[in-house]
């Protein structure tokens, strides 16, 4: 929070606007979380980011609002007439920011995981909370609060004017070597592979991190897979033929590099061979006959103590057993290749009886592969819907295809850096794309929305509507970016993997959002729509 204090008293340069902004964001977060509470949410370690996302959401909104109003009341407008012509100029981008964004965050509906579905819905009511009161309550405290500004004739923007001057005049170099950076940069996607490792979720300074590597490192780990293995038949399990494949089944588990112990029924009949035959190691065997493992058993029951039973080892009528195999610390490839070849041996060895495996472990490695899946789906759901609404709002089936393209593209380049600097994709990473989809359109819809204003109102060509364009919303964008920026950088300092890596990923999407809006998206606009206003 202090970060972003700091931010917004050093961009806005206003006490009155901090505070106004710092109301409504407290608003907007006790407005989103009740209505959570109320809908039966529960706040989880992932949900409960939503707080810190609505937070940069909403400073966001404002930002570009009150820079307009503070503009205004520097080039001597009174406060009301201020304040009117930056709801005249602002609101329709804002609205349109705020329901992408709220679209993008609804994108997350379609993850398997419901504490993803929790944080979309959380932050999507957040975000449109923060909007009506933007545009309600942030303008009617600027009016009534005393601001005060120094009168400027001529305000120094010359930074933007530059950065202007220099995209217009190096406006084919920068397309065509902007559009070589993101071929590269994507290049670099197939280098991330789906990983997860639910121990690693948690960072070395969490006690249950600790106490799991500790235990993996001296005792068997706590990941494991179960097999359940069903005769079909009451008593079926003392049958020799079918012991014997299970202790074929436990050997071939211990064959395999990433098993460190097996728990198999098969212990217990071999322990009891040789005890009933005078502890003799020759008879540290299975039994030969049927009725003779049946007596076993039924001997080694009996004379367990009271409130003791196999029952976590065999079934009530002993149709069948689990067999139990405790593995070392996996990631999700590594989990998901035991899986295919334990069912490709199970599918040859034990044809004729019912199997079934399972184990948290191999939940969550399932849940990560589908949930990239869905999220894809749920991406392009939103992208489809986004473009719809952008080509409605601008009215304009060029520009709103336009806009798309520095819409997509820095996705695509944060996942190749990502390749580059990391690798490794896991559930938290798998909603980025549907996540950042609504936010990175919003720096897209100011800059477009401005553009086309000075096409429309002002009748100016393709360069003059972008150095316009510059000149009116640019500082806003760069404002906005920070803040967003920022807010996720914080999350990335998370000791929770799955919000760390969700924020770090966010942030480089949204600095390279900024980059191709300054540097790619004005050289498609003079390229692709030379048209006069």
């Amino acid at each position: 929070m202090h970060g972003y204090l700091l931010v917004l008293i050093i961009c806005l340069r206003s006490f009155t606007a901090t505070f106004s902004v710092i109301f409504l964001i407290i608003f907007s977060i006790i407005s989103a979380l009740g209505l959570g509470i109320y809908a039966g949410i529960k706040l989880t370690p992932t949900s409960a980011m939503a707080p810190t996302i609505i937070l940069t959401m909403a400073v966001a909104d404002c930002v570009h609002l009150l820079i307009t109003f503070l503009h205004n009341m520097r080039l001597g407008h009174e406060k009301k007439q201020a304040m009117q012509e930056s709801l005249r100029i602002n609101f329709q981008p804002i609205m349109l920011t705020s329901v992408t964004t709220a679209i993008g965050f609804l994108s997350l509906n379609f993850s398997d995981a419901p504490p993803f579905r929790d944080l979309g819905n959380i932050v999507a009511v957040g975000v449109l909370i923060a909007f009506l009161l933007s545009v309600t309550l942030l303008p009617a405290l600027m009016t009534l609060l005393p601001v005060r500004v120094k009168i400027k004739q001529e305000l120094d923007n010359s930074g933007m004017q530059r950065l202007a001057s220099f995209v217009i005049k190096r406006r084919k170099a920068l397309l065509i070597g902007n559009s070589i950076l993101a071929l590269v940069l994507m290049s670099f996607i197939p280098l991330n592979e789906i990983n997860d490792e639910f121990v690693k979720y948690f960072d070395e300074s969490i006690e249950f991190r600790r106490a799991t590597d500790f235990m993996n490192d001296n005792l068997s780990g706590i990941y494991n897979v179960e097999v359940s293995i069903d005769t079909g038949e009451s008593g079926g399990i003392s049958e020799p033929a079918f012991l014997t494949k299970i202790e074929q089944f436990k050997e071939w588990l211990y064959e395999q590099p990433e098993i460190v112990h097996v728990n198999s029924i098969t212990d217990t009949f071999k322990r009891l061979n040789k005890n009933m035959h005078g502890e003799q190691q020759e008879w540290y065997k299975l039994p030969e006959k049927r009725d003779l493992s049946a007596q076993y058993l039924l001997l080694y029951e009996m004379s367990l103590p009271y409130g003791l039973d196999l029952n976590d080892q065999i079934n009530i009528d002993k149709s069948g057993v689990r067999v139990i195999a405790s593995m070392e610390n996996l990631s999700t490839k590594q989990m998901l290749d035991v899986e295919r070849r334990l069912h490709n041996w199970m599918d040859v060895n034990f044809s004729e009886y019912t199997i079934n495996a399972a184990s948290p472990v191999l939940m969550f490695s399932h849940i990560g592969q589908r949930n990239i899946i869905r999220m894809l789906i749920g991406s392009l759901a939103a992208l489809v819907l986004i473009s719809i609404i952008l080509i409605v709002a601008f009215r304009s089936v060029k520009l709103g295809l336009i806009s798309l393209i520095p819409n997509l593209i820095p996705a695509g380049m944060a996942f190749g850096i990502w390749g580059l600097i990391d690798g490794q994709v896991g559930l938290g990473l798998s909603v980025v794309t549907g996540m950042t989809i609504g936010i990175v359109v919003d720096d897209t819809v100011h800059f477009i929305s401005k553009y086309r204003r000075a096409k429309v109102e002002k009748g100016l060509s393709s360069e003059e509507a972008v150095r316009y364009a510059f000149s009116t919303v640019g500082v806003a964008l760069w404002v906005t970016s920070l803040v967003l920026v920022s807010g996720f950088v914080v999350l990335s300092t998370s000791s929770f993997l799955m919000n760390s890596g969700m924020g770090l990923m966010t942030a480089i999407t949204i600095a390279v959002a900024l980059t191709m809006d300054f540097l790619f998206l004005p050289p498609i606009l003079m390229t692709l729509d030379k048209k006069r206003g």
